[in-house]
């Protein structure tokens, strides 16, 4: 089972750039259509939609790349 966290939490990943911070805004726990591509979710696996401290910037990431601050 993969790590859950909750719309609010704070967490931070890994990006190209570097490691980012943020805040979740959404869960996704069916498939969702996003940037183009779609994303695949469960309730046991979801993706979560997440708002970046320091930009305007929403990333999906799962929870596996996710660490809660």
């Amino acid at each position: 089972m993969t790590k859950q966290f909750a719309v609010g939490d704070h967490v931070r990943w890994n990006s190209e750039a570097g490691y980012v911070q943020g805040v979740i805004i959404k869960k996704h726990t069916h498939d969702v259509e996003y940037k183009g591509h779609v994303r695949h979710c469960t309730e046991s696996d979801p993706q979560y939609e997440i708002k970046s401290d320091r930009t305007d910037h929403v990333a999906m990431h799962k929870g596996g790349a996710l660490t809660k601050l």
